[in-house]
């Protein structure tokens, strides 16, 4: 048993570490160099949701949050420890690291002056610091993918398996509920197949390892020259140069210095050359792609953005145990963002279109999966249902909702701008219904802004706004609405038609 025992430890040293703070980084032990580095980051968020963001920054890591005057962008400090934590942050679509910014740039007057300052810029800023936190950063990512892609083959066995030993798995769960690295023991022990799988991984695992050592060996002696590439994000009327002319001189006078090879889609590094009137932001991107593509894996024609999706609902500040609704769900990104978020309340996803729920079904399946792949065990589930419905006879008890959280027809891909003028009074009227009187909150989004306020303005005895947030959808320039439920009961048309006739 020693060996099986050495082979385990082995695993769990190399692959079940789930301690955020061991990020290391092969080569000379730069995490004693870095332990105390203390950078700046900067997250580009939903237009109109900077506020929501910078208050998830100060709840979550703890650190002051500045709102930056370019839309979209916010900036925090952070230790290098916090790294991991801040990819966790749910409201935040990009993330890169600050080298230098400029508050109140002095742009010469012609463009010649201009490139030229750029040029001779990118030898004088100070990139020591935020190339270290990108080497941590990418270190990270390998090590999460892998971890990703053994938890996947082992969870894989484990569900093939665990067919036929469901008394046995029973009986496991019940001393190792809380921990996933002792059930990962157990089965080891138990299963013969999984201590198969385990062991070959253990080999595998260190033998990626003595490969990664011996790489690092010849990266010391032959260095590998890394790829790279600048992007400029420019916003500002009087400027006398193009964002292309600002990447290309910049970009070239980043070769210079480093040595580095361009190329435009298959780069290691990502240069930021932000530019907003007077202010320079540069910086170096720590995310590949945006992070709000994290729930969804069925499409549909109008899918939300997950991190959209989070702004909306933490707007309603959501408790434990509310029932969440959102009766026009589409691909479910809204619920299924609030399930993974706020998993003490109970979820309800609704859509009038077959197509929609399924989709919705879909994605709260693949979801599940992950997640029972993530934890290497049989997941519980989530708190959240599917349903087909209308939205104008909801099949829910009158007050009986706390939240409700939608992304309205906007009348472009879907629906059309004159059936909205009928829908919205008719939803509004719905949900005032189902919502509960006096503590009842909803945050509705709808480009269609015009339509929205002529049926809001019938409906001020039911439903008071309290708060609404302009935010840029796919270049549409929309609203999310924040309403509070009036302590006025819900009285029926039909029952008001009734108390007005003279008998």
């Amino acid at each position: 048993m020693s060996d099986v025992q050495e082979a385990t430890n082995q695993l769990l040293d190399v692959n079940l570490d789930e301690n955020w703070r061991s990020i290391q980084v092969t080569g000379s032990d730069p995490r004693s160099e870095s332990e105390h580095l203390q950078v700046t980051v900067g997250a580009t968020v939903p237009t109109g949701f900077e506020q929501t963001a910078a208050d998830e920054v100060r709840e979550k890591l703890g650190s002051s949050c500045k709102i930056s005057k370019d839309r979209g962008k916010i900036y925090f400090d952070i230790s290098v420890e916090s790294l991991a934590q801040v990819h966790c942050l749910r409201s935040v679509d990009n993330l890169f690291v600050v080298v230098k910014q400029f508050k109140d740039y002095q742009f010469k007057e012609t463009k010649e002056e201009v490139l030229k300052d750029f040029e001779e810029l990118a030898g004088k800023l100070p990139w020591s610091d935020p190339l270290k936190v990108w080497k941590i950063n990418t270190s990270f990512k390998k090590k999460k993918t892998k971890r990703k892609k053994m938890n996947q083959s082992s969870g894989k066995e484990k569900i093939d398996n665990g067919q036929g030993d469901k008394t046995d798995e029973k009986d496991d769960k019940k001393g190792f509920t809380n921990n996933t690295l002792d059930s990962h023991i157990l089965d080891y022990y138990e299963n013969p197949a999984i201590r198969e799988e385990i062991s070959t991984l253990v080999g595998d695992d260190l033998a990626s390892c003595k490969d990664e050592k011996d790489e690092s060996s010849k990266e010391e002696t032959h260095p590998e020259v890394l790829k790279f590439r600048v992007t400029c994000n420019r916003a500002g009327e009087k400027h006398c140069f193009s964002s292309n002319e600002a990447a290309r001189d910049f970009g070239g006078a980043v070769q210079d210095h480093f040595k580095w090879k361009a190329d435009m889609t298959n780069f290691d590094v990502e240069v930021l050359l932000n530019i907003h009137d007077n202010e320079i932001v540069v910086g170096i991107a720590l995310t590949e792609e945006s992070l709000h593509r994290r729930n969804i894996t069925h499409f549909g024609p109008t899918t939300l953005r997950s991190t959209l999706a989070y702004g909306m609902l933490r707007l309603c500040a959501p408790q434990p145990t509310d029932i969440i609704v959102d009766p026009m769900c589409g691909t479910g990104a809204i619920p299924i963002e609030g399930a993974t978020e706020w998993s003490n309340c109970y979820h309800i996803a609704g859509d009038n279109n077959p197509l929609a729920v399924n989709r919705a079904a879909n994605n709260i399946s693949s979801l599940l999966t992950k997640s029972q792949i993530k934890e290497g065990k049989v997941s519980w589930g989530l708190p959240i249902d599917a349903v087909q419905w209308d939205i104008c006879n909801l099949p829910l008890r009158t007050g009986s909702v706390d939240i409700i959280v939608t992304d309205m027809p906007f009348g472009k891909r879907m629906g059309s701008k004159k059936r909205n003028w009928n829908l919205y009074p008719a939803c509004l009227q719905e949900m005032s219904r189902v919502c509960r009187p006096g503590t009842g909150r909803a945050a509705l989004l709808t480009q269609d802004k015009k339509c929205f306020t002529k049926a809001l303005s019938g409906m001020g005895h039911v439903w008071r706004k309290v708060h609404t947030v302009w935010v840029n959808i796919g270049g549409l320039h929309a609203a999310v609405y924040l309403l509070k439920r009036t302590p006025q009961a819900f009285v029926h048309p039909s029952e008001q038609d009734k108390e007005r006739t003279p008998w």
